[in-house]
């Protein structure tokens, strides 16, 4: 993720046009690394600065997290310090990822102070530091001595300062030929040369403003030519000029629906691979929206963990069962030698003398071709047709037997690889409920214990299918598993409506509502897609997908949730993807 010094100029300059001239009218410390400053200034904001170390954050929020049973002292200190104290200015010095809050408040004699909250989004070095007026450090909310680090101690009555432990320079201070002396001192590939030589430029950054300059970003400096160094020396200008400008374009890039990265400036060497980007008005929102949506998937990754073992080992345990099957079958074929050996017998056995090993005769069934037959010499010519034809019939029950197994279990890995897919497109834990109890129907999982000795009663689905708008102002709904497909094909789409699904292979069903009117070209495409991307076969790269009116569409009785029969269908290849399409929650 791009938290870079980009991110950080556009969050201080949002946060000067909303927090500069409001008082501080609450601190509180909901974690022992996070505080939130509410601030009242026309409006009240809060202010939640984060110093973990795994996600440091600075951004404004509408929620209101509960603090800490007691607070803590730094708490404290700064109640003490900043209580109803003025935001005088914010500013984040030499594109660090430095945010310095300036205040202003009256001491216990009345006098005007000076303070400084100093906030550093450092990864593991994050801290939140408040110092006088001269820089000089009050407290922090993590202390650092020399035991610790090195480099800078940060306890109190220690100077504050930025540990320079690289020499980067600010870039919006050169001009592009200064920024290609830098560049081209590098020995290592353009993007790292970049982002090793500014300060305030990520990796993702620095691989924007090649992708730009149209140079290979994985090229070695010393393979470019002066006209490369100079393209990619006026993207990084081009790019430092737009943050002092405020030029900023807050957004989210999605791979397969969910978040990827995020920056203030648009990344078009995302755009071009086909990644969808989401666009928003400031950046905090999207700071929200994309640790939100990361917890989201994280967080259903974690509690479906327990099903997608129960689906893997049961997906290995069937296809392991087809393979033995297939191999049981293999060995059936040759029941029709056995019954050829028989007819041939009982056709030339009388040639048979006693004791023979093998009778050589002309094969009738293939053109009186000579053949060789093996004999027991302890049976006659017509026990050992029966013998062979004893084989033969063996063969061919297990045969019958077989096929019909392995029918049977090839039906089971398909239901097995959609609740796979299901898994893969489970958005809340109301869809992982109905997956766990769709695998307990089927004897994949045990049902849940019945309260208070009631017995169970079917309940209806708890979540609603994925619902989208085209930009046509078309209708498409897909069913995120095999029990909502059932319902949203049979019991809510219209018979007029167009049912999509991929072919062949697991995935969701894909209604296109009807508006009684001709459906442009474009929208069944993309319907096909959508049904293409929440598929199995997604990241295979084209899919064919069946579309046909939804009347059409039957499900067999007793079959499995989600099957379905058709016999009269359109078909088209296309590319998956859900671009083009917008996620309402109505």
């Amino acid at each position: 993720m791009a938290f870079d010094g980009f991110v950080v100029a556009n969050l201080v300059r949002d946060l000067k046009d909303k927090l500069v001239g409001g008082h501080v009218s609450k601190i509180s410390q909901p974690e022992k690394d996070e505080i939130i400053l509410t601030i009242k200034n026309y409006s009240q904001y809060r202010l939640d600065i984060s110093a973990q170390a795994a996600l440091p954050l600075v951004y404004l929020t509408d929620e209101n997290k509960p603090a800490l049973p007691n607070a803590p002292g730094f708490t404290m200190l700064l109640r003490k310090h900043l209580s109803s104290a003025k935001i005088v200015d914010i500013d984040q010095p030499d594109m660090e990822r430095v945010i310095r809050i300036k205040l202003v408040h009256y001491d216990e004699l009345g006098d005007l102070k000076t303070k400084w909250l100093i906030v550093e989004l450092m990864g593991k070095y994050s801290n939140i530091i408040f110092t006088d007026d001269n820089f000089v450090i009050i407290d922090s909310i993590k202390r650092i001595s020399s035991l610790v680090s090195s480099v800078r101690e940060v306890l109190p009555g220690r100077d504050y300062f930025i540990p320079k432990t690289v020499d980067k320079k600010d870039a919006s201070a050169l001009n592009v030929s200064e920024i290609g002396a830098e560049i081209s001192g590098k020995n290592c590939d353009i993007t790292k040369a970049v982002y090793t030589s500014f300060t305030g430029f990520s990796s993702l950054t620095a691989s924007e403003a090649a992708y730009l300059a149209g140079v290979d970003a994985t090229k070695n400096v010393t393979e470019l030519t002066d006209g490369d160094i100079e393209a990619v020396s006026e993207i990084v200008k081009h790019l430092t000029d737009k943050m002092k400008n405020g030029e900023f374009e807050p957004n989210i890039v999605l791979k397969n629906g969910e978040p990827y990265e995020f920056s203030c400036f648009n990344l078009r060497s995302l755009e071009a691979s086909g990644y969808e980007k989401r666009d928003y008005e400031d950046i905090s929102k999207v700071l929200i929206d994309f640790y939100s949506m990361k917890a989201a998937t994280s967080r259903i990754s974690q509690k479906s963990a327990s099903l997608r073992k129960l689906v893997k080992n049961a997906v290995e345990r069937e296809a392991k069962k087809l393979d033995l099957l297939q191999n049981q079958l293999k060995s059936t074929e040759k029941k029709d030698k056995y019954k050829v050996y028989g007819d041939l017998l009982t056709t030339y056995g009388y040639s048979v003398k006693p004791g023979e090993k093998s009778l050589t005769c002309e094969n009738f069934y293939d053109n009186n071709k000579e053949i060789t037959i093996p004999l027991d010499e302890t049976k006659t010519a017509m026990e050992n047709a029966k013998r062979y034809f004893d084989r033969y019939a063996k063969l061919k029950r297990t045969g019958t037997a077989v096929t019909e197994q392995i029918a049977k279990t090839e039906e089971e890995l398909y239901h097995l690889t959609s609740v796979k897919n299901a898994l893969d497109i489970a958005t809340c834990e109301g869809d992982l409920d109905q997956i766990r109890k769709e695998l307990a129907d089927f004897g994949y999982a045990k049902k849940a214990a019945a309260k208070n000795g009631k017995k169970e009663r079917k309940e209806k689905n708890t979540t609603a299918p994925l619902h989208f708008l085209t930009p046509e102002g078309y209708e498409i709904f897909v069913g995120k598993n095999n029990y909502q497909n059932d319902e949203l094909t049979f019991k809510f789409a219209s018979a007029n409506d167009w049912w999509f699904h991929a072919k062949k292979i697991p995935g969701s069903h894909v209604v296109l509502k009807d508006k009684g009117e001709e459906i442009p070209d474009i929208v069944f495409e993309r319907a096909a897609a959508c049904a293409a991307f929440y598929s199995s076969g997604k990241t295979g790269g084209k899919v064919d997908v069946d579309y046909l009116k939804r009347k059409d569409v039957k499900k067999p009785s007793g079959s499995k949730p989600g099957f379905v029969v058709y016999y009269t269908n359109y078909s088209m290849t296309i590319t998956p993807s859900v671009e083009g399409l917008k996620e309402t929650d109505e």
